[in-house]
């Protein structure tokens, strides 16, 4: 999941270029809210879960008809209709959901029917719509946190443990082995409080209810198992929200006090690691919702001060100012939830309305820029076969390439808030053709590439707060033209490329903790210009390249195996092609060089089946372009290489729309 939390950051910091009006779904104007179909059921108090299809699982909740529910139904955004789907296995509120690295959807906790805390936890399996028992958390509780970490664990943590108790302790899902593990306690026992995972892998909790309404905030370090104190907030608070901007600050919203419910905000710099006060909400509330925009905005809706509030507004980082949206919400609502779906609209679900109504009604919200582009001022050095990195506080770093100069060593930082480019620390090695992946740290990972004396095995890191790079551990061989992968552990995948004087098969796995390559299971065939790609399930797709000649084989990496196996063939051999994970689970691989023409054939792998099946042509055909996936889920493809242009460059874009499959 680190890749899509990338994804969705990178993209965030571009506007959002369409709008997608799909299906069922009716035009909507931008900044407003419009009317969605109802759920089955009323309900608050509710889980809400985006799943890799796109769909939405909205799970358990209360209403004054039938009290906790089992119920579960999903929202297709295509149709913009609600299907019911299998019912968990007990009724529960006040739970947890959390979208696991294989696509399954953890549920733990809640109260039940006679409204005290469960301890139960289970799973709901999108492919056959249906929930299943998984092992029991060690204490009951409600009102706790949930929060995917980096290494795929899910750390659940607080809460009440009986009824009004709050607890400090703390446990570890681990879903490959489906047990529990406690790990160490919070430093203060907290409910109604917040868990943000931080860039850094960490885990910032943020006030809540221990008898009082609690000031302290604390870090969870994943890697020692420990709490510490992170600095206290001005205003004691529960019921407020907390997000991850993407500058990586995190800004707490809202929420009841000492002195009644609050329009104050407050910001932490994990950095800094301080606290500080941000520009005040238009209006105070509690049990609101906060929705990071792909525009990097903030969407903060409803909730409740002396009564249900149908307002509201929109958080500026860079500006550091609230604003009311133009439209209020089609109605009232408090304690609903708010979901970020990926053609880049908002979804709002049901929630307590005004007259003490339990909510049946959903609506949408959009806020999409018109698609334009705008100039930034220029690189300090012209350069090509670099790479560019989004870092973990927004900013995108670009590394080496080839310059007129030869082998570049140069890197420097592109600041999406001022349009303006800044050189940075220098490469100890100039490369090209080398790879970078971001790192849970933070750092950044480049490995291999061309330098002036040949092709290399070195590696280095980048640590964006200090600006410097630093050597690490050397490749077991030096190789250029490969590919790499970020696994969900946490661990680096390097895989085929040129090495030295031959083409490889080879591949090597990198571990930040000792700074060391490990030499894993080769491939079936030696490759280089392929593509690999990280998959819900944590294997990793290497498909097409070169292979003395254009390949249209494809294969599969399992990390806890180390091992390859084959997959599904492409339609089309092809190298110098793209690969994107699309929010359904699916790889769309476009364009490319093959059978001695450019291509401008797409087509789309299905993890499933492990099948490609094709899908709409590009209108040009093009290779050596980039590829980005969109917040609306379609899939912008920019410039390249091809017999289009005059000079053979390719200044065009295109959009795949995943719905249509049309471009």
């Amino acid at each position: 999941m680190k890749t899509r939390f990338l994804s969705l950051i990178l993209t965030s910091l571009s506007a959002a270029l369409l709008l997608w009006v799909a299906g069922g779904e009716r035009a909507q104007a931008a900044g407003s809210f419009l009317t969605n179909s109802p759920l089955h059921t009323q309900r608050w108090f509710q889980t809400a879960t985006v799943l890799p299809s796109g769909k939405v699982l909205v799970a358990g909740g209360d209403n004054d008809v039938s009290g906790p529910l089992s119920s579960a139904e999903l929202y297709d955004p295509a149709t913009g209709t609600w299907t019911v789907t299998g019912s968990m296995t007990t009724v529960r509120e006040h739970h947890t959901a959390t979208l696991l690295p294989s696509g399954k959807v953890l549920v733990a906790g809640g109260n039940d029917l006679t409204f005290n805390p469960i301890a139960t936890a289970e799973m709901y399996d999108p492919a056959t719509g249906t929930w299943s028992a998984t092992a029991s958390m060690s204490t009951p509780r409600e009102f706790h946190t949930a929060t995917l970490l980096l290494g795929g664990k899910v750390l659940v943590a607080g809460g009440d443990y009986n009824a009004s108790s709050p607890t400090n302790s703390a446990e570890l899902y681990d879903s490959s082995t489906g047990t529990w593990t406690l790990t160490g306690p919070m430093v203060f026992a907290r409910a109604l409080h917040t868990a943000t995972l931080l860039p850094s892998g960490k885990v910032l909790a943020v006030a809540g209810y221990n008898g009082g309404y609690d000031f302290f905030t604390e870090l969870y370090d994943p890697a020692a198992g420990t709490w510490s104190i992170a600095g206290t907030l001005a205003k004691g608070r529960d019921l407020h929200t907390a997000t991850l901007l993407p500058n990586g600050k995190v800004i707490v919203a809202g929420g009841e006090g000492p002195f009644g419910i609050t329009n104050s905000t407050e910001i932490y710099d994990p950095t800094a690691g301080t606290w500080s006060a941000g520009a005040s909400m238009t209006t105070g509330r509690e049990y609101h919702t906060a929705t990071l925009l792909p525009n990097g905005k903030l969407l903060v809706t409803g909730g409740f001060k002396s009564f249900v509030l149908p307002t509201a507004e929109i958080y500026d980082p860079v500006a550091n100012t609230w604003t009311a949206t133009p439209n209020p919400m089609t109605a009232a609502r408090r304690s609903h939830t708010a979901s970020l779906m990926p053609n880049g609209k908002v979804l709002l679900v049901g929630g307590f309305g005004t007259n003490a109504i339990y909510l049946a009604s959903t609506e949408q919200y959009a806020d999409v820029s018109a698609a334009a582009w705008t100039a930034t001022n220029s690189l300090t050095v012209a350069r090509r076969q670099h790479t560019a990195t989004l870092l973990p506080n927004g900013k995108v770093l670009v590394a080496g390439g080839f310059s007129d100069s030869g082998a570049e060593a140069s890197a420097e930082l592109f600041d999406a808030s001022t349009g303006h480019w800044s050189t940075t620390g220098s490469l100890t090695n100039g490369r090209a053709f080398h790879t970078a992946t971001l790192l849970a740290s933070g750092k950044v990972l480049v490995a291999g590439g061309d330098g002036n004396t040949g092709v290399t095995k070195s590696s280095e890191l980048y640590d964006p707060t200090l600006g410097t790079w630093a050597g690490t551990g050397n490749l077991n061989a030096p190789r250029d033209f490969h590919a790499a992968s970020f696994l969900l552990n946490g661990k680096v995948l390097v895989s085929g490329g040129f090495a030295g004087s031959t083409l490889t098969n080879g591949a090597e796995v990198y571990n930040p903790a000792s700074g060391t390559w490990t030499v894993t299971g080769g491939m079936s065939i030696p490759r280089e210009y392929h593509t690999s790609t990280l998959l819900p399930s944590g294997k990793v797709l290497v498909a097409g390249g070169d292979s003395s000649g254009f390949t249209a084989s494809a294969e599969l990496y399992d990390p806890n195996a180390g091992t390859w196996t084959a997959t599904g063939s492409l339609i089309a051999a092809r190298e110098y092609h793209t690969a994107t994970l699309l929010p359904s689970g699916k790889v769309l691989v476009a364009g490319g060089y093959g059978s001695a023409s450019y291509l401008a054939s797409a087509e789309l792998y299905d993890p499933t089946a492990g099948t490609w099946a094709a899908t709409g042509s590009m209108n040009v055909a093009r290779e050596n372009h980039t590829a980005i996936l969109l917040p609306n889920g379609q899939v912008l493809v920019t410039g390249g290489f091809g017999s289009s242009g005059s000079s053979g460059f390719i200044g065009s874009s295109e959009v795949y729309d995943p719905v249509t499959g049309r471009w």
